[in-house]
């Protein structure tokens, strides 16, 4: 089938994240005086934007607004001194964005991650995939599982939700496809199981970069 675009999430779908996003969250935890997480642990910590990493990452009693309010700022620090550390493409990615451009296939990035470092880590690690558009979380617009923000994105690159193909790593992700009424794609090589996709809708599963072309 022809795909008018391939909208891809980027935590756990493009990028590994992963210990960037631990060492940030864990600096604040200490800060706090509280114990950290393993980084495994922040597989399913992260994905619905940073003020829910941030109540899931403390400890519930130490959930007052307040403190949440006070961790959600000391986390934008700490990520912003740490973002590109230990953060790298997955191996295959570099390579499926070049053949994407290559058959001019139209592709963006939609993700959950703050729109200020969502436009930062694609420009310094992905900086030659030529996508259509780059969008994270932003004020006014509801995160991921809502569909608001993939059927805006969507409507601005002229395409309609039947036409767009949404790779993502995450349960999250799959819903967020379903409500758009876009077919999902699962990534398994990212932040959860093949059956935690499986269970929330995706439609097709590919375990490496390059069988995404298989489906195009």
């Amino acid at each position: 089938m022809s795909w008018g675009l391939v909208l891809f999430d980027l935590d756990g779908t493009l990028l590994n994240t992963l210990d960037d996003l631990a060492d940030a969250s864990n600096a604040v935890l200490a800060r706090e005086g509280l114990p950290g997480h393993p980084v495994a642990a922040y597989q399913y910590l992260v994905g619905e934007g940073t003020e829910q990493l941030v109540r899931r990452m403390l400890p519930r009693e130490c959930q007052e607004e307040a403190r949440v309010a006070r961790c959600l700022e000391a986390l934008r620090v700490e990520y912003g001194r740490r973002w590109a550390a230990k953060t790298r493409p997955y191996p295959g990615v570099a390579e499926l964005l070049e053949e994407l451009l290559a058959r001019q296939q139209p592709a963006a990035v939609f993700s959950n991650k703050p729109d200020e470092f969502t436009c930062l880590t694609v420009n310094h690690f992905l900086a030659h995939a030529g996508f259509a558009a780059v969008r994270g979380a932003r004020a006014g617009v509801a995160r991921k599982p809502h569909p608001a923000g993939a059927l805006a994105l969507a409507a601005e690159l002229g395409q309609p939700p039947a036409r767009c193909l949404y790779v993502g790593d995450t349960g999250t992700d799959m819903d967020t496809a379903a409500a758009a009424g876009m077919p999902a794609v699962g990534v398994t090589w990212g932040f959860r199981t093949a059956d935690e996709l499986r269970h929330h809708g995706a439609r097709w599963l590919i375990d490496r970069p390059d069988q995404l072309l298989d489906l195009l």
